[in-house]
């Protein structure tokens, strides 16, 4: 593919960037794509254009890590998406190591989507059946062999509340699997587990990026966020099994959690399986207010909150993935 001219717009703003592994061999899209070149943009395929396997094969020799289509396409690049996404991850003659930076990519850039750009004042219905659709393929692809395994390396150890999302969803589903829970009810906790943290984006990033500790009234915001969340996504008709995962994630089986603190007998299993991911993933992570820990040491703490904050049976499982994918 040749770059006859430089794109007219000459400001950032005009484009958003995509990963190469989100343009799939033979397809083709109704957006151009550009290179950045310094300071400016350069058309490397037209609209309608297909994507050659060579041509995406050069783009990763010379080290390309992100191309860019114009803000204007947005939706014709995620209807793109949609339309090939479920094709490539379900393909048994594309290696799995390639097929989890595909499912990563696009999983981390759809939360981030709706968290940071399409949320104004609650969640659509679109959006909303966009992650649905996404949680169906996911749940179906993380049930496959080895794809955890492929995925442990790609998993960023920096904290952003869209990729902890995808990381909850990424752990409680394989934790779910080993449970034998039916397809419906991993997918509809799989949603609640991106969106748990939706109410967040209510929240100062001055309060959530603050090194030291936090003061009561900033304390009780931070704790708000269950219920911010769920009111978030009161526009949309959630299941139980996806409203629970975002209103109850921090239940604590003795009852000293919130919002509700419910104690175990009253929380449900797929939930006690997303607060075990939640916590690991916080801990494993680096926030403004904690370094990130290896795996060993954040299962080591966290054992020690069995029987007073986290359920033991959901424990077991997050240990028996992360051994399985040989994270630990």
């Amino acid at each position: 593919m040749a770059m006859p001219g430089e794109a007219t717009a000459a400001s950032a703003g005009y484009y958003f960037p995509v990963s190469p592994l989100l343009l799939f061999p033979q397809s083709r899209g109704d957006f151009g794509v550009y290179l950045r070149l310094s300071d400016r943009y350069m058309l490397w395929a037209h609209p309608d254009e297909p994507f050659s396997a060579q041509n995406l094969k050069n783009l990763s020799a010379n080290g390309v890590e992100e191309v860019y289509v114009l803000t204007a396409h947005r939706e014709q690049f995620e209807a793109y998406l949609e339309r090939n996404l479920g094709q490539v991850l379900s393909d048994d003659a594309t290696p799995m190591a390639a097929r989890a930076k595909v499912f990563y990519n696009a999983s981390v850039g759809l939360v981030k989507e709706v968290f940071h750009n399409r949320l104004p004042a609650s969640l659509g219905v679109e959006q909303h059946q966009k992650l649905l659709r996404f949680a169906t393929l996911g749940v179906r692809f993380l049930l496959r062999e080895d794809s955890i395994k492929s995925l442990a390396s790609l998993i960023s150890h920096h904290y952003q509340t869209y990729s902890h999302c995808v990381h909850v969803f990424v752990y409680a589903t394989a934790m779910l699997g080993r449970l034998g829970l039916d397809e419906e009810t991993m997918v509809q906790t799989g949603l609640g587990a991106l969106l748990h943290d939706i109410g967040k984006t209510k929240i100062t990033r001055k309060i959530l990026d603050k090194p030291g500790k936090l003061t009561e009234s900033e304390r009780a915001q931070v704790q708000a966020h269950p219920v911010l969340g769920a009111g978030l996504c009161a526009q949309v008709p959630l299941s139980h099994a996806a409203l629970n995962g975002i209103l109850f994630h921090h239940e604590r089986v003795d009852g000293g959690g919130y919002p509700a603190g419910l104690s175990g007998p009253d929380i449900p299993l797929p939930v006690k399986v997303l607060a075990v991911a939640d916590v690991y993933d916080a801990l494993v992570s680096k926030r403004a207010y904690a370094p990130a820990r290896a795996a060993f040491d954040a299962l080591s703490v966290m054992r020690q909150e069995l029987d007073k904050h986290l359920d033991p049976e959901a424990y077991r499982e997050l240990v028996l993935v992360l051994s399985g994918a040989e994270i630990v």
